[in-house]
C-alpha cells in the first residue's frame, strides 16, 4: 500500500491542512500504516489554506507541489533499497553469518552463536536481539524481499509475459530462495506464526505480495486492490506448503501446482465478468432488475 500513498504524496497532497510528510523507519507515513486496511482520504484542495481570503482566488503551492514531489520519491527510492528492519552492521553480519549454519543448526540461537563466532564477534551479541527466536527468519525474509526487487529491476523479459504467466513467474523467482533451506522451512513458519511474531510476518508477506502486483502493472487502490492481494497471499503460502511435500526434480511438481492456482485464479475473474456481461444482455429485454441483482451479487 506505501506506493498508493506515495503516488499520493507526488500530487501534492494534504490532509486536514497538513502536508504528508515519511519517517525514515520502515517508510511508514504520519497519516497512517501502510499496512492499515482503511484508505487514506483525498484531500478536497491541494491549494494553500493561507489563500483562503475572500475575494483573492487561491493559487496552487507550486513550490510546495515540488518538494512533495521530491521528499516522496526519495522515500520510495529508500523504501525500495534499505531492509524493513534495521540492524547495527554488526548485528547484520552475524545474522548473514549465521545463515550458513541453518541446516545444521535450525533457525534459532544456535545458528547464531556459530555465525557470530564465524565473524569474530562474542557470543553475547545474540542478547541484543529482541525477539532472538524469530531475528534470524526475519533477517533472511527481508534479505529475500530486497534481492527480489532488485531482480524484477534487472530482468526486462519479465515485461514480455501476460499478467498471469508473469505472476507464476514472481512467485516460483522468490520461492527459489528459499529452496536451499526447504529441509528447516517448517521450522521458520513455526516461528513466523508464533502470537508475537505473527504482526511481522504477516507485513513481510503483505510488502512481497504488494511487490508482485505492482510488477504486473497493477495501481489499483480501491477494494480490488484487497481482492487481488488476498488471493495472491493465497496461492503464495499453499504453493509454499506444497513445496515443503514436493520431492521432484528441481520442484518442478510444485511450479506445475503453481501455474494452476493462478491460472484458477485468473479463470474465475473471467467467469464473473462472463456473468456480468450476459446479465446486461439479458436486462436488456427483461429490465434493469436482473442487471442489478446480478451488479451486487459479483460487485468488484
Amino acid at each position: 500500500m506505501y506506493r498508493t500513498i506515495a503516488r499520493r504524496l507526488l500530487s501534492g497532497s494534504t490532509l486536514n491542512g497538513s502536508d504528508y510528510t515519511l519517517r525514515g523507519f520502515r517508510g511508514t507515513v504520519t497519516a497512517g500504516s501502510r499496512f492499515t486496511t482503511s484508505t487514506i482520504p483525498q484531500p478536497l484542495s491541494d491549494q494553500n489554506p493561507k489563500q483562503h481570503v475572500e475575494g483573492v482566488n487561491p493559487q496552487p503551492n507550486s513550490s510546495a507541489s515540488s518538494s512533495n514531489q521530491s521528499t516522496a520519491e526519495e522515500a520510495l527510492r529508500r523504501e525500495r533499497q534499505r531492509p524493513r528492519t534495521e540492524y547495527q552492521e554488526e548485528q547484520a553480519s552475524v545474522l548473514r553469518a549465521s545463515l550458513r549454519h541453518v541446516l545444521s543448526l535450525g533457525w534459532g540461537e544456535e545458528a547464531m552463536i556459530a555465525g557470530a563466532r564465524d565473524v569474530g564477534v562474542s557470543p553475547s551479541i545474540v542478547g541484543s536481539f529482541p525477539r532472538k527466536d524469530a531475528a534470524l527468519v526475519e533477517f533472511f525474509m527481508d534479505e529475500c524481499l530486497q534481492k527480489f526487487i532488485d531482480r524484477i529491476d534487472s530482468e526486462e523479459e519479465l515485461q514480455n509475459l501476460v499478467p498471469s504467466k508473469r505472476i507464476s513467474k514472481l512467485v516460483r523467482i522468490r520461492l527459489e530462495m528459499q529452496a536451499p533451506y526447504i529441509s528447516k522451512w517448517p521450522q521458520a513458519l513455526s516461528i513466523q506464526a508464533h502470537p508475537s511474531n505473527a504482526p511481522t510476518s504477516f507485513k513481510q508477506r503483505a510488502m512481497l505480495v504488494d511487490e508482485i502486483w505492482h510488477a504486473t502493472g497493477d495501481e489499483g487502490a480501491d477494494i480490488d486492490w484487497y481482492v487481488k492481494r488476498t488471493v495472491l497471499g493465497g496461492i503464495y503460502s499453499t504453493t509454499e506448503i506444497y513445496m515443503l511435500t514436493d520431492s521432484s526434480a528441481d520442484f518442478r511438481d510444485t511450479w506445475a501446482f503453481l501455474d494452476n492456482r493462478v491460472k484458477d485464479a485468473f479463470d474465475l475473474k473471467k467467469t464473473i465478468q462472463e456473468a456480468k456481461y450476459l446479465a446486461e444482455a439479458v436486462g436488456a429485454g427483461m429490465g434493469s432488475s436482473l442487471q442489478g441483482f446480478v451488479r451486487r451479487v459479483f460487485r468488484e
